[in-house]
């Protein structure tokens, strides 16, 4: 029996107060805003029915997200974090309402939505750097791989349960409604993060200005540990993240609707599928030592992933419906790797830095995160238009193997890397 329950996700983070009500709060409220999510594009295409409009909510929401990730993380780094924690989330509770007030209104002004999106994501931008911040404050570094994995398995439960339930909310109760369960959900996170204790930054040096923020990127690169973590995941999230092609791979190869449909659908969410699953039965992560290896080990896996995807996708014209079948398979595999390959690096960004940087160091994360994907995006249209969608999809999972590959030999710290 205890064999079974070590297969399960450790819990024992949530023995902490302080961390287990801002869990319980992001339970709520992540449902709440991955409605929010779904219904700003379906709002703006409904009034404008153009989906270049929509395509704006891309660039209204990067900026602000890399702007204000950077420069959040230097506040979280120089002021009481529990209080950036509080106006924060007020600001987005506040935006959420805006979001209501419009939609209630019915002004149907696309650019009052577009501003709207851009001011929340500045507030999401302070926000989250300095949630991940505090985490070692609250908890014992053993316990970080286990509490991050609970969190992303929360927000990949939302991000696939949201957009069912946004879906099927919208022609029933309409916008408004959406919006407005995001801003009443939101409360129960200003609940616990009002609850926590004082966390003012220990060795605080220097002002949140702009020479704060450079501060941060040196100290990364005289730290080998953790900028190889950055380059690790800048390597599997921008050759091994071919989401751009999943529409084309949905309707040439495997038969699926060209405006969507099922294929699609099932591709696009194996990936948050697997993670889930990764967090669901994530109870190994704690016992794991040697957390640099267990990063390249589950790199390796994602690029091997992308890689069989690649092949299933070659071998679909033959095959079609068993293809599409291990197509997803190999997305949910990769999606479990990516969870625990995450959690770790997370850990490490939180556990090997000096309290004085880590909002930085999170803000940096953020931007490699939000922007890497985007650079995927335009590196795999490129590459499909110059060699087809299969090639460019597995040559992408094997260029992800042998970089990551060279990453090991080249800093072999890196690879014997334990948590103090």
């Amino acid at each position: 029996m205890a064999g079974i329950r070590g297969l399960f996700a450790d819990t024992a983070p949530l023995a902490n107060a302080p961390f287990r009500r801002r869990w319980r709060a992001n339970v709520i409220t992540v449902i709440g805003a991955q409605l929010t999510v779904v219904a700003v594009p379906a709002q703006i295409y409904a009034i404008t029915g153009d989906s270049g409009y929509v395509g704006l909510t891309g660039l209204f929401g990067l900026v602000p997200l890399v702007v204000f990730g950077l420069w959040g993380g230097a506040l979280a780094d120089h002021f009481d974090r529990r209080l950036l924690l509080q106006v924060t989330t007020v600001g987005l509770i506040v935006t959420s309402g805006l979001f209501w007030l419009q939609a209630a209104l019915d002004l149907r002004n696309v650019w009052v939505m577009l501003g709207l999106f851009a001011l929340q994501q500045a507030f999401f931008g302070v926000n989250q750097p300095t949630r991940s911040a505090v985490l070692p404050r609250l908890l014992p570094v053993e316990q970080l791989p286990a509490a991050n994995s609970l969190n992303m398995t929360v927000m990949m439960a939302g991000a696939i349960a949201g957009p069912m339930v946004g879906g099927a909310l919208i022609p029933v109760v309409g916008y408004s409604w959406l919006y407005l369960i995001d801003t009443l959900t939101l409360f129960a996170t200003l609940s616990a993060v009002w609850r926590l204790p004082g966390l003012p930054v220990e060795n605080r040096v220097g002002s949140p200005g702009l020479r704060s923020v450079v501060d941060g990127f040196a100290y990364r690169r005289g730290h080998p540990i953790l900028l190889t973590s950055f380059v690790a995941a800048h390597v599997a999230m921008i050759f091994g993240m071919p989401r751009a092609l999943a529409p084309e791979v949905a309707h040439v190869a495997f038969g699926g609707p060209i405006e969507g449909g099922t294929e699609f659908a099932w591709l696009m969410a194996a990936i948050p599928i697997g993670s889930v699953l990764g967090g669901v039965f994530s109870g190994w992560l704690p016992r794991v030592t040697r957390q640099g290896r267990a990063v390249v080990l589950c790199i390796l896996v994602w690029g091997a992933a992308i890689a069989g995807l690649g092949a299933a996708v070659a071998l679909a014209g033959r095959w079609q419906l068993p293809m599409l079948v291990a197509a997803v398979s190999f997305l949910v595999v990769g999606g479990a790797a990516d969870m625990a390959s995450a959690a770790f690096r997370q850990s490490m960004l939180q556990a090997a830095a000096d309290d004085a940087v880590r909002g930085r160091l999170q803000g940096v994360f953020i931007v490699v995160v939000a922007g890497g994907p985007r650079i995927a995006d335009v590196l795999h249209g490129y590459a499909a238009g110059l060699v087809g969608t299969a090639w460019a999809i597995g040559g992408g999972g094997l260029l992800v193997i042998v970089l990551t590959l060279a990453v090991a030999a080249a800093v072999p710290a890196f690879w014997r890397y334990r948590p103090a």
